[in-house]
């Protein structure tokens, strides 16, 4: 198989799934979906052992991959990614790169040069200078940032709720239902709902039906947060645009965003406002495909 064709493999690790897919040539050799229970970029030597585990999975027997590139969630920074990369050599003897998640989008669209734009469970924004080094703006997590993902619509629902229950005003669809989904009695419980669970933008993030389903049902305060985290997600464009970034095309994804059409409408109207030169473009392909070109180019 490798005597005709170079094998590429493609890596998309995120945040829930993780899939790998490999080519000889035009050539479909493995296409690979599993849970990314387990990864652990903050330890090289565990991350990169875990993509070797993933490719000896996917893999048929015996085959190596001639170029591997990898989109690893939580990879926030050059750095980190360098060292699992390094580390990554220890199993393969292939060129190999490893970048964070949100960099997949952009190649995945077919684009030469733009933004990636993911709001799922969180969110973040990535590009690159015109010296080709990366930049991410956001990315936060959920007790500090992911304005505009699932986890951060949340947050700012409860704090408007308990906004308007600080105002005297009775609750409406939007607190009834934040009540219903933490299971608490009244809106001053919710603060210690949301303290404590064990792992906030998962936990938190599930709630996100409960906001856009009172922004249906006519909550002001529903729509409220859902525009708010529209205008949050397009100032991540436009601080990336603020530093020298080229913003022209801003490829978005993200089960949340694309998912739920409000705040995606919410995001183009603010963005058309903040960085008016900017074209959003709904990623259609995998992000996996973004991991195969890139390590083809690596050939």
């Amino acid at each position: 198989m490798q005597d005709t064709a170079p094998l590429v493999v493609g890596i998309d690790v995120g945040g829930t799934k993780t899939q790998l897919r490999a080519y000889a040539g035009d050539t479909l050799v493995a296409d690979h979906i599993r849970s990314s229970g387990g990864w652990r970029p903050h330890d090289p030597v565990a991350a990169a052992g875990w993509l070797a585990a993933l490719a000896a999975e996917a893999l048929p027997a015996g085959v190596r991959p001639s170029a591997l590139a990898v989109g690893g969630h939580a990879c926030e920074t050059p750095r980190q990614c360098a060292q699992i990369r390094t580390a990554l050599q220890l199993h393969f003897d292939a060129p190999a790169l490893v970048v964070g998640d949100a960099e997949l989008l952009v190649p995945a669209a077919g684009v030469e040069k733009g933004v990636g734009l993911v709001a799922g469970t969180g969110s973040v924004a990535v590009g690159r200078f015109a010296d080709g080094t990366p930049v991410q703006v956001g990315g936060w997590g959920a007790l500090l940032g992911d304005e505009g993902g699932a986890a951060g619509l949340v947050r700012e629902a409860v704090r408007a709720v308990w906004a308007a229950h600080d105002r005297g005003e009775e609750p409406d669809a939007l607190a009834h239902g934040l009540l219903a989904g933490f299971d608490v009695p009244e809106v001053p419980a919710l603060g210690a709902a949301l303290e404590h669970v064990t792992a906030a933008s998962a936990e938190w993030g599930r709630h996100a039906p409960a906001v856009f389903a009172a922004a249906e049902a006519g909550s002001p305060l529903a729509r409220t947060v859902i525009t708010e985290a529209g205008h949050a997600l397009a100032a991540l464009v436009a601080r990336l645009a603020a530093r020298g970034v080229v913003v022209d095309d801003v490829v978005v994804a993200g089960s949340t965003v694309l998912a739920q059409p409000p705040l995606y409408d919410a995001f183009v109207s603010a963005l058309a406002e903040s960085v008016p030169t900017a074209r959003p473009r709904p990623l259609r392909a995998p992000p996996v495909e973004g991991a195969v070109a890139m390590a083809r180019s690596l050939v």
